[in-house]
């Protein structure tokens, strides 16, 4: 869902446009106070604020700010400002909070690699090495055998994405 803060009578007619161009439910509210309340309540994929009214209302407009969650904010100056170019704006914002997650999810996956990569190799030799241990029961071998697969399967889920070089690519 869109959250616009806008205070004008043209306001709904800008989120229709934006709902049925961004195939996404908007929400218009006419006040920052308004605006920090429904952050507060529900997740958004953006917000399009009025540049002119956080000017006006520095301190409403740090609460938006606090409240934003994963919401991108996309500040516009409603008055010179046509649907279409609020709509490139937004499509931009999304696009680039899209790469930022991705990236921010391969940091992430690259950091735990990292962390985990020799844990996970001591693991998967420890499990050969006992495998191949004579005497062994068939309820134990069975254990090692599913303990083995969990340590691949954690290795395959660390292994890089091809998902950030496509995003990189497409941008």
């Amino acid at each position: 869902m869109i959250l616009i803060i806008w205070n004008s009578g043209k306001a709904q007619e800008c989120a229709r446009a934006i709902e049925h161009a961004m195939q996404e439910p908007v929400q218009v509210v006419t006040s920052l106070h308004e605006g920090g309340e429904c952050l507060r309540s529900r997740e958004y994929s953006a917000v399009v604020v009025d540049q002119w009214i956080t000017e006006a209302e520095p301190e409403p407009t740090s609460v938006v700010f606090d409240n934003l969650g994963m919401a991108v904010p996309v500040f516009v100056n409603f008055g010179i400002s046509g649907v279409e170019r609020i709509l490139r704006e937004l499509r931009a914002a999304l696009s680039r909070r899209g790469l930022e997650s991705v990236l921010a999810r391969h940091s992430a996956r690259q950091a735990l690699r990292e962390e985990l990569k020799d844990e996970l190799t001591a693991l998967l030799l420890s499990c050969g090495i006992a495998l191949g241990e004579p005497g062994l029961t068939d309820s134990v071998k069975s254990r090692l055998q599913k303990i083995e697969e969990l340590a691949k399967h954690m290795k395959e889920k660390l292994a890089a994405p091809t998902e950030v070089r496509t995003m990189a690519a497409g941008v």
